[in-house]
């Protein structure tokens, strides 16, 4: 059952406790590090939302976001293509490995966006993902989408590169979820 409170919706669950239905995380500096990972993901959760404030890294890599359950972060069967516009041409990229957030990348580059993960299927785990960026350092446009079918409850999100090594140097990164 939905509620309102103080202007917001929110939830009654089953025990009767009321909560607030859209959640978020301590948001993260991504001033180091290759990866950043944000656990402990309640099973109740449908949907995601990965909010990325004038993010950058170190090297040419292209950002990924991959999704993980009780067994691990996920690397592998992901259908994803991530798309990079800028001057009126563009190069699209796929993956298997996360949701590639473009396609095409530079340690220049200041992104910012979101990417929306929504539970499509909770008896098979299967989600989608789509998201939408720009770039402030040459005025491009970036977008992505994807679906991956977990073996368990998601649990975890990660944010790290295609190559695993380069590092975050400059933004902020945080999480919704509900």
């Amino acid at each position: 059952m939905s509620v309102i409170i103080n202007g917001s919706a929110g939830v009654i669950t089953n025990s009767g406790a009321v909560y607030d239905s859209i959640q978020t995380k301590t948001a993260v500096a991504s001033t180091s590090g290759t990866s950043i990972d944000f656990t402990s993901i309640p099973s109740w959760v449908k949907r995601i939302t990965v909010m990325f404030g004038n993010v950058s890294t170190s090297g040419t890599s292209i950002p990924l976001v991959q999704l993980g359950d009780s067994g691990g972060i996920e690397n592998t069967g992901y259908l994803s293509c991530g798309t990079y516009i800028a001057n009126g041409s563009g190069t699209t990229v796929t993956s298997t490995a996360g949701f590639n957030l473009t396609g095409f990348h530079t340690a220049a580059y200041v992104f910012q966006g979101t990417l929306t993960i929504s539970l499509l299927n909770s008896t098979t785990n299967q989600w989608t993902a789509a998201g939408t960026f720009s770039v402030n350092s040459n005025g491009s446009t970036a977008w992505c989408a994807g679906a991956k079918t977990l073996s368990d409850v998601l649990t975890q999100v990660r944010i790290t590169t295609v190559n695993g090594t380069d590092t975050f140097d400059a933004g902020t990164i945080n999480i919704l979820y509900e």
